[in-house]
């Protein structure tokens, strides 16, 4: 995981967000393949960047409610 200012092009909120709520996660993948997270109340927030095997583990995890 990578704490950047770098910006990716199309961002997505979560799915667990309602249509009104500002404090939503928002993802995007780049075209390198790394994912960026970051929050979505702040547009110009620094982003977290995952590589796609760092995402699928913690997409996993919290699946299983262990993160």
């Amino acid at each position: 995981m990578v704490g950047t200012q770098r910006r990716a092009t199309a961002w997505r909120k979560s799915s667990f967000c309602q249509p009104s709520d500002s404090h939503c996660v928002e993802v995007a993948v780049r075209a390198n393949g790394w994912v960026a997270v970051r929050d979505s109340k702040i547009a110009d927030s620094p982003e977290l960047t995952f590589s796609a095997k760092e995402w699928a583990h913690f997409v996993s995890l919290l699946k299983a409610g262990t993160a």
